[in-house]
């Protein structure tokens, strides 16, 4: 695996709809750019080989280091894989939608639930927004949220961004009541 840079982005909210957050509001990210494993290839029938020989590298790499940045625990968490203009999305899903790559941010951050993921393909500096919810119960709408992302130079057209990000909590000063209460 050819990783060109790591990228952390540690984001704290102190104050939001005009009042003091009570706890400080957390999320990081932490990214990899990598070269594009099936970079040069064409049209490649079998990914598979691929993802035996990335993945779980990638999960390994990225999932205590988010967890570091975070220095808090993980309540909420999040995959990305932004594909450069030369690869296609499944480049980029074949590597994260495993358990090879998701079991390392699972157990690191005793979560239960699936990661939810955005997939796309783009130009360096391309904007996306992973999604987080919680890590044992999708269903709690205090922890659904989405966290804003750009790295300037990435990913170049035969790259792709693996990131994970974990929030310490839900989203601050959320008021929604609980889903239940709705059945």
């Amino acid at each position: 695996m050819n990783v060109r840079r790591i990228v952390t982005v540690v984001e704290e909210i102190r104050t939001e709809g005009g009042r003091a957050v009570e706890r400080p509001a957390r999320i990081a990210v932490v990214a990899a750019v990598i070269e594009n494993p099936w970079a040069g290839q064409g049209f490649v029938e079998d990914l598979n080989p691929g993802i035996e020989e990335h993945a779980s590298d990638l999960g390994a790499l990225l999932a205590p280091a988010v967890l570091d940045a975070l220095e808090a625990p993980a309540e909420a968490y999040g995959k990305a894989a932004i594909v450069g203009l030369d690869g296609e999305v499944e480049h980029g899903s074949a590597l994260i939608h495993t358990l090879k790559f998701g079991d390392h941010f699972r157990k690191a951050a005793n979560a239960t639930t699936l990661l939810p993921a955005v997939e796309k393909r783009g130009p360096a500096g391309v904007v996306f927004d992973i999604p987080l919810k919680h890590i044992t119960d999708a269903t709690i709408r205090s922890h659904h949220q989405s966290f804003e992302v750009r790295i300037s130079d990435a990913p170049h057209p035969n790259e792709i961004v693996i990131a994970l990000a974990a929030a310490a909590q839900g989203r601050p000063q959320q008021r929604l009541a609980p889903l239940s209460t709705e059945q």
